[in-house]
């Protein structure tokens, strides 16, 4: 155990001396030397992220912690190219970035200590959804709700800005995981093969279509696509893994695009997504403002710029793409990075998902079963979304790369669901206690013969004694005769009269007596 917890404090030092040189080499070339306060923020960072190896050591010992190596390191390159962007644009936004992210290791601090059993999440699965829900819908209150960027997902207090549907994914999660370990039974039952496929009965599908209206709700209302196919996707990949039935996937799927194909008819700001996604170089719908292409146009002329290799830290210009620091921080890494660099950060994405999809087959238990893989799909569901919507596979859906992109309640969010991921895996790792040993065995089998002959043996004493009773020329109320002595042994006293109810009693006497007899002979 003790090499094991080395080995992750290495990958940590590790991440730690990556991000160390990155910024060194960046501001060497930009400033001519590092900060002494982006030092001391660093620092503070690097120790708190050693703090939090040694509390995972200590409350969650089984606990795979490359999660959070690789969480580290995603951070890290965020907060690189964030401040790469305020050298150019002359803000302040990575200062801000490391404050918030001293914020969530203290929240994951929290949690590795405190939470020891996961499942006592699922004891509070309807106060999540309560939970979820207002978080979800907080943004419509009037004088809380802010909208940005045509979308409706923020709520303001003062001069800062939180998004709260990045906390209502986490307790959704709860819910949506509860509530399908709880009906995952009257959910895989099947209804009607169509072209060799098992349709669900249509009593089941009441689930899937609340959870789908939901959806188009946050569509409609917030004008935000990323949200709404988040939350729905999540919900079906969830119910999938309960079920195990692939028409799940196929009527969740058709569904929201139909869903989809609609609100782009109606809305308009939807249908501006679809239109810069189909026609992005159209010159009509690249100045078009709002629901212009520039955006991605632009984010696409950044990643060609940076070829295999990259124009090197500090040597890009990735300012000039609007949103830079948050939405399209992909296309700044993918400049200064080059094709290599984003392969090295998708790589990164794929070992924290593979890892929470081993800790999802590990665990026995269903409920974290349901929370692991849908916590890690809900990642790696954004994690495409946002580079899809930049590479133009997809419309852009409005999502942030998770860990890297500037934002407090992103950042503070995903750090608590990989937190999560640790500590199922902490169960999931846990060595089980070897119930089927050959002792257990064996002290099993002689526990189930005694009790066997303990069952047995008052039958078989009640059938004997109930035979001689009933033995032509004998009444209950008959002397029970023993047998006469041979060779000359001394008769035995007369038995006294047996009732109906002493049967049991007499064949032990009986018994005896012939025992009595036998050793007499000898």
């Amino acid at each position: 155990m003790a090499k094991v917890q080395i080995r992750y404090l290495l990958q940590i030092l590790f991440a730690i001396v990556i991000a160390a040189l990155g910024f060194f080499q960046m501001f060497a070339r930009i400033d001519g030397g590092l900060p002494s306060n982006v030092l001391v923020m660093m620092s503070a960072t690097a120790a708190m992220f050693i703090i939090t190896w040694a509390l995972i050591a200590r409350f969650q010992p089984y606990a795979n912690q490359s999660i959070m190596a690789c969480v580290f390191m995603l951070t890290a390159l965020g907060i690189l190219m964030i401040a790469r962007i305020d050298a150019e644009s002359d803000t302040r936004v990575a200062s801000r970035q490391m404050i918030w992210l001293c914020i969530a290791l203290v929240c994951c601090d929290v949690l590795f200590v405190c939470m020891r059993d996961y499942r006592i999440l699922r004891r509070f699965s309807y106060v999540s959804m309560v939970v979820g829900l207002a978080l979800l819908l907080s943004p419509m209150v009037p004088g809380l709700g802010r909208e940005i960027g045509g979308a409706r997902i923020w709520i303001g207090i003062g001069s800062y800005q939180l998004q709260p549907g990045e906390f209502a994914k986490l307790f959704l999660a709860f819910f949506f995981a509860s509530y399908l370990f709880n009906h995952r039974d009257q959910l895989a039952v099947g209804g009607k093969k169509v072209l060799g496929l098992q349709l669900p009965r249509l009593k089941d599908l009441g689930p899937i279509v609340i959870v789908w209206i939901a959806s188009m709700g946050v569509l409609i209302v917030q004008h935000d696509l990323g949200t709404s196919l988040m939350f729905f996707a999540m919900f079906v990949a969830m119910l999938y893994v309960a079920t195990g039935r692939s028409s799940w996937i196929l009527i969740g799927g058709v569904a929201f695009a139909i869903g989809c194909i609609a609100a782009a008819r109606i809305f308009a700001h939807v249908g501006y997504r679809v239109e810069a996604w189909l026609h992005p170089f159209d010159p009509v719908i690249y100045n078009r403002y709002p629901g212009g292409s520039s955006q991605i146009v632009q984010g696409l002329f950044g990643l060609a710029a940076g070829g295999l290799f990259g124009t090197g830290l500090g040597q890009g210009h990735p300012a000039i793409t609007p949103l830079a620091n948050s939405d399209f921080i992909f296309a700044s890494a993918g400049e200064e990075l080059g094709l290599v660099g984003i392969f090295a950060i998708l790589l990164l994405y794929l070992l924290v998902i593979a890892a929470g999809m081993v800790v999802a087959m590990k665990i026995k238990d269903g409920f974290g079963k349901l929370l692991a893989s849908g916590l890690v799909f809900t990642m790696a569901f954004q994690v495409f979304t946002v580079v899809g919507g930049i590479t133009l596979v997809i419309p852009l859906t409005g999502l942030t790369m998770p860990y890297m992109a500037a934002g407090g309640s992103s950042l503070i969010a995903n750090y608590v669901l990989a937190a999560l991921l640790v500590i199922v895996s902490n169960a999931a790792n846990k060595p089980q206690v070897d119930t089927m040993s050959d002792t257990f065995r064996m002290e099993a089998l002689s526990a189930l013969q005694q009790r066997q002959q303990q069952k047995d043996t008052p039958r078989h004493s009640s059938a004997t004694a109930t035979a001689q009773v009933d033995e032509p020329g004998h009444t209950a109320a008959m002397p029970v005769v023993p047998p006469a002595p041979r060779h000359g042994a001394h008769a035995a006293p007369p038995a006294p009269p047996v009732q109906d109810g002493e049967a049991t009693e007499v064949f032990a006497p009986l018994r005896s007596t012939d025992d009595t007899a036998g050793g007499d002979e000898s």
